[in-house]
Order: structure tokens, then C-alpha cells, then sequence
């Protein structure tokens, strides 16, 4: 008997997980990035935007070809236009031109509407997103529509405990440590909480803009790291759970980016650039015999404008 072929949401998830070779010191623990990128819309949040919505379908909450709303700073949007165009959703987000014009065509091109708030900043502040947070209750109170709301959502935390499980299939047990920046803080919830239940000696760090760094006492401010640092402490935050929360800054979360292509090969966005030097630093404190796992969490490919504009000209 043939086997059903399998669909383009069938192909979220499962993705590598590759070691940094040049990157990290000789006598430092060695660092794996589980590849994100590989995901259908290059981005780790096509397996929250697919939590979110097959969750409200089964529920009821969703039906058939029914409305869905959401505020996202970008890659969540593109992905939950991506599963709303698989699944014909009409799909209504709320964005801001403080982030990537590269992901809000992208979302365009799947078939969403947008609604775009100013940033007076040009970053991602505390204002900003609670702006967003309005308008997306809004539409939703007029329209009727099924509200995802990311930051309060919990659908996705099961999805990243598979990934969790697949980020300890692939090291065969063997890891230490797990580093992770903080959006919705879902993806670190999920994952971190899997992997303690597995390995309890495991040490879990978070990752925060330097510029507003909340989850570590500071007060929020405006940066250029798209997906993370909201300026306020999130909902799905569990303060129990990380040992260490580092802070980097976007000019150094840029140009970790920018070494990751050159030097290692791969392209990705720069939250993933964050995560690359909070894990250097963990690599240092643990030393050769450890194993740091952190996220690529979404293709260089929605930052080419960005990335442009910070070449140098030759």
C-alpha cells in the first residue's frame, strides 16, 4: 500500500543540528546550533505558528476557513501566514515598520493583511509592542476573529518539548548546557523544561538585549534585535528555570551574525548572532569536556536589507 504523500506542514521540525568550527576557542566547550532555518519559512516559529492554530481548531475555538489575528515583531507572522495559507485562514497582523521590510512582504505574499503602528525609536520598545497588543485586541473585538496572542499562548510549549526531544536524540544525551533568547519566552519554557526532565544537572541560560534588559533588573529601552526583548517580563517567563541570564547587546548579537556567515557558513538573523555569543560565554565557563546547545533560530535571508546597510562599502 502507498503511503499518503506528505504535505508541506509535515515538514516542519526534524532539523539538524551542526557544530561551530571555527567560532569557538580551542579549550571551550564545543557548541551545536539546532538549524531553524530548515523549516519551511526559515524559522523556528513555523512550529509555534502550527501549535497555535491546530490547537484552536481542535478545541473549537478556530473553525474552518475561520478569521485569526496577531501582533509579531515578524517571523511569527510569516509563519502564521504560511500555516494560514496551508489551512485557508484569513489571516490579519498587526506589524511595525521597526522590523525587517523583508518579513512583512513575506507575510504580504502568503496572503495576510497588515496593519503597520510607527516606531517613534525605529527599535523594538515596551511602547511599540503594547501598541501592537492593542490593535490586535481590537480587530479581534470587532471583527470576532480568533486571537493567537502569542505571549499568553501556551500551545506552542508542548511542540518545544519535541524539540527538546530531538535536540537529545541528536546529542545522545550528552549536553550541558542550553542557550536560548527570550521573545514570548515560549521556545526557552518548552525547551528548557524537557531538557532539565531529562538531565537536571543541565544548565539553562536566557538571552536579553543589553539594550533593555527587564529579565535581568534593567529597565527597558529601544534595539535592533528582531524577535526578543518585548521591554517588559512575558507571561510564559520562568524565572526558576534558567541559571543565568546574559545580556548582549545588538552590536554585538550583528557582528556574531555577520562571523557566522563568514567564518562558519551559515546565514542567519541576528537574534540567532545573540545566542552565538551568550553560548561563547557559557562554552568558556564549562570548558573542553562540555556540550552547549543553542538555536539558529531564522535564515539571514529575511535581513537582507538590514544586512545590506551594515556592509562596508569596497
Amino acid at each position: 500500500m502507498n503511503q499518503p504523500e506528505a504535505g508541506i506542514l509535515d515538514c516542519i521540525g526534524s532539523t539538524p543540528l551542526v557544530a561551530l568550527r571555527s567560532a569557538v576557542p580551542a579549550h571551550d566547550a564545543r557548541i551545536l546550533l539546532k538549524l531553524e532555518s530548515q523549516n519551511p519559512t526559515g524559522s523556528m516559529k513555523d512550529r509555534m505558528a502550527l501549535a497555535m492554530i491546530q490547537a484552536a481548531e481542535a478545541d473549537g475555538r478556530l473553525p474552518a476557513r475561520g478569521p485569526v489575528v496577531e501582533y509579531t515583531g515578524g517571523s511569527t507572522g510569516v509563519s502564521l501566514a504560511f500555516v494560514c495559507a496551508v489551512k485557508r485562514h484569513p489571516l490579519h497582523i498587526v506589524s511595525s515598520d521597526a522590523f525587517a521590510r523583508e518579513k512583512l512582504d513575506q507575510m504580504r505574499i502568503y496572503g495576510a493583511s497588515l496593519e503597520i503602528i510607527h516606531s517613534e525609536t525605529g527599535g523594538m520598545t515596551e511602547k511599540l509592542m503594547r501598541e501592537m497588543i492593542a490593535a490586535a485586541r481590537a480587530v479581534t473585538e470587532r471583527t470576532g476573529a480568533f486571537w493567537t496572542d502569542q505571549m499568553n499562548n501556551t500551545a506552542p510549549l508542548i511542540d518545544y518539548h519535541r524539540m527538546a526531544e530531538e535536540i537529545f536524540a541528536q546529542t545522545n544525551g550528552a549536553i550541558d548546557g542550553f542557550v536560548q533568547s527570550v521573545g514570548t519566552s515560549a521556545s526557552l519554557r518548552g525547551i528548557g523544561e524537557a531538557l532539565r526532565e531529562r538531565r537536571p544537572q543541565i544548565k539553562i541560560v536566557a538571552v536579553e538585549p543589553a539594550e533593555s534588559a527587564v529579565l535581568s533588573g534593567g529597565a527597558p529601552g529601544s534595539h535592533h534585535i528582531e524577535g526578543i526583548g518585548v521591554g517588559f517580563v512575558v507571561p510564559l517567563w520562568r524565572r526558576d528555570l534558567v541559571d543565568s541570564i546574559e545580556r548582549v547587546s545588538t552590536e554585538e548579537a550583528t557582528a556574531m551574525a555577520f562571523r557566522l556567515a563568514r567564518e562558519e557558513g551559515l546565514f542567519a538573523g541576528i537574534s540567532t548572532g545573540a545566542n552565538v555569543v551568550a553560548a561563547l560565554r557559557l562554552a568558556a565557563r564549562l570548558g573542553p569536556r562540555a556540550t552547549v546547545v543553542t538555536v539558529l533560530c531564522d535564515s539571514g535571508m529575511k535581513y537582507l536589507k538590514t544586512y545590506g546597510a551594515k556592509l562596508p562599502l569596497v
